[in-house]
């Protein structure tokens, strides 16, 4: 069964990212009650969010009530906004924020695993009732789902799958070759150390594990690498090229657990740590080698994984997929 995401995963993976990119600066005050308020929850899972991300070292106590974001810095009262944890207005004050999140990853496998046989319409009114919920929470999932170009939607206003075969593979990959090392150069110019030292300590602490790895955990990897770094790039055009690759690094952990009893799991946490260590070292023609070799690495694997799932797998319906 997929993995669906929790109340208080989803809230630390928001405050996650804030934190590491320091949309949050380091020393702000986070408050349960503010918090819990944004995200339209009760404070239970605000808690257990901040207890992850104590245990990761993200946050930390202080004399007074909450904790402090970061591992440095005074206390600072900021009134945390939506747009701080990277949510959209209406969702953040919407009851129905954590119904969408709850049925996501189901959502997002099932698609990413159409994908790769071609471009299917959606049917909104059916997904809604495979999911037993309304038409607003079922918009909801397809619109988060089209921010990471697995979903489409046309001049008439219907949902289509987004097709992810072998060529758009192809092609995305060779752009993520041309734009990452592109946003790395200036990404590693800004990254904060203590982030950078915070990606790293996750890096080493999962690879210690291998290969008994949680799915979420090697989630957390590529995002750190391939998306909270670049972030900070001084080239906001570059990021907004890439946001349309981010569908095949969504798509090959999905295709990947597919055929995972064919092949075995993707160790790239060396690639990972030789590139950050690249950066540490602000050495940037060995990170944009490190970087490059990664990406290439990547694609041919990700066209092998391509290659194994269509040979095991056929068409199958699903409830909301029009064939």
């Amino acid at each position: 069964m997929a993995h669906r995401t929790l109340a208080y995963e989803a809230i630390a993976n928001a405050l996650r990212k804030a934190v590491t990119s320091k949309t949050i600066p380091e020393g702000t005050v986070l408050l349960e009650g503010p918090i819990a308020t944004l995200f339209d929850s009760s404070r239970s899972p605000v808690k257990q969010a901040l207890a992850t991300l104590e245990t990761e070292g993200l946050v930390r106590r202080f004399d007074g009530r909450g904790v402090l974001a970061g591992r440095e810095g005074e206390p600072l009262r900021l009134k945390i906004s939506p747009d701080m944890l990277d949510l959209e207005e209406e969702a953040s004050a919407s009851p129905k924020t954590f119904a969408w999140q709850s049925f996501y990853y189901d959502f997002e496998n099932t698609v990413i695993l159409r994908a790769v046989f071609g471009s299917f319409r959606i049917n909104e009114l059916a997904l809604a009732r495979h999911y037993k919920v309304g038409r607003t929470v079922a918009g909801d999932i397809l619109n988060h789902a089209a921010k990471n170009g697995i979903v489409v939607r046309d001049d008439k206003s219907r949902w289509w799958i987004n097709p992810l075969d072998e060529d758009r593979f192809r092609d995305l990959y060779e752009v993520r070759l041309l734009l990452e090392p592109a946003a790395l150069k200036t990404a590693m110019q800004n990254i904060p150390a203590t982030t950078l030292a915070a990606m790293r300590q996750r890096l080493t602490t999962v690879s210690g594990k291998f290969p008994d790895i949680a799915s979420a955990e090697l989630d957390a990897l590529e995002e750190d690498l391939h998306v909270a770094t670049l972030k900070f790039s001084a080239n906001g055009e570059i990021l907004e090229a890439l946001k349309r690759t981010r569908c095949v690094l969504v798509a090959g952990k999905h295709i990947q657990r597919a055929v995972r009893g064919t092949l075995p799991i993707d160790a790239f946490m060396d690639e990972h740590l030789d590139i950050m260590d690249a950066i540490a070292a602000h050495d940037y023609p060995l990170a944009r080698k490190a970087l490059t070799d990664h990406l290439e690495a990547s694609g041919n694997k990700a066209s092998e994984r391509l290659q194994a799932y269509l040979a095991i797998s056929n068409v199958t319906p699903i409830s909301y997929v029009l064939d």
